[in-house]
Parts: C-alpha cells; structure tokens; sequence
C-alpha cells in the first residue's frame, strides 16, 4: 500500500499528532508532522488532529501556517478534522472566543465543547453507512458538534438525538470523535482513499 500512496501530513502544532501519525503509518502512508508551510508543500493530504482549537489557531498563525493550510484546502487537497481539527476546517465556529479564527473549507457551523466539559467526555458506537459495517466505537473528549450542514455537506454519522457528529463535503471529512484512539481505522483508511483519488 505504501507504495500506491503520497506522502500525507498530520499538523503537529499542538494536540495528539502523534496518534494520527502512528495510525497512518501502520496503514502504510508516508506519514509526516507539519510544522512549516515548506513541509506542508510536500504532502498530498492532511489530518488536523484534536487539541485545543483555540492555540492551534493562534499557533499556526504565528508559525506562518495559516495562510498556506487556507490555500491547500482551496486548491481541495484531501483534509481530515478530528475533534478540534473540525472546528479547525468549520466555515463558522458559533462560540468562538474573542479573535479565533478557523482555517474554513467546510461549509458547517460548529459548537465548541458542545457537551461540556472534559467531565462530559463520552463513548458510544455510531452507525457510520459509508463506512459499513459493524458500528464505530467513537470516543467524545470536550467534542463539538455540528448544528448548520451547507447544501454539498453530507452527514456520515449521527448521535441518537440526531445530532451530527461526522461530515464530508468534497475532499474533506470531518468528526467530532477520535478514530485515532479506538483501534478502528476505518476513517482514516476513508481519508487515504481520497488522497490517492486525487493523486
């Protein structure tokens, strides 16, 4: 599989970047942390894991990142949010705190920290059609939630209130869980297979 695939990057300003890469690579990728737009150039894909939303808007601002991750995602390089990462790529975040920005791309507004705090962290399994079957275990920490879809934005997975809690539109995926956490490679196996769509 390595060999069928370019290299992919995981965004590694702040947050568990670590596990993404560790993910990607038992997948075969060629999986690189990016700090710097030189190394953000070199990759066909890009994963922007969980964290803070808030530093890591601020960071990859001051890192000179945010500019060429807004060009990337325009020119519809392949990106994938977790948790954080989606309020990252989120054309609206509804309670952003004074001066945070999102990198957008998606058309979606999210809520930060929708089910309160890290006290409120969650687990259930989610039935995710596009990834077929059996259900995802997904795990919830301090997640957002997604409360506008836009007209090209398709729900891939639903709590059972009906709230939305993974997303695509394009190249882009989107979940408020972490997939890096649980074993189940199935999302990010998903996101491999649009960058070598694109590719």
């Amino acid at each position: 599989m390595a060999g069928s695939l370019p290299p992919v990057g995981v965004l590694a300003l702040q947050g568990d970047f670590r596990e993404h890469l560790a993910v990607l690579a038992g997948l075969g990728a060629d999986a690189r942390p990016i700090r710097r737009a030189e190394e953000l150039a070199e990759v066909e894909g890009l994963v922007i894991p969980g964290g803070e939303s808030t530093v890591m808007d601020k960071l990859s601002r001051a890192f000179g990142l945010a500019e060429p991750l807004i060009a990337a995602i325009g020119s519809g390089m392949p990106v994938y949010g977790t948790c954080a990462g989606l309020i990252m790529i989120a054309d609206c975040v509804l309670d952003a705190i004074e001066g945070q920005q999102s990198l957008g791309g998606l058309d979606i507004a999210v809520r930060r920290n929708a089910f309160g705090s890290q006290l409120d962290s969650f687990e259930t399994d989610l039935d995710v059609p596009a990834l077929g079957d059996p259900p995802m275990h997904a795990v919830f920490i301090r997640a957002p939630i997604v409360e506008r879809l836009g007209a090209d934005v398709t729900a891939l997975a639903s709590l059972d209130d009906g709230r939305v809690v993974a997303v695509e539109q394009g190249a882009m995926i989107g979940t408020s869980f972490h997939p890096e956490m649980t074993g189940d490679t199935r999302f990010h196996e998903y996101f491999l297979d649009k960058v070598r769509g694109r590719a």
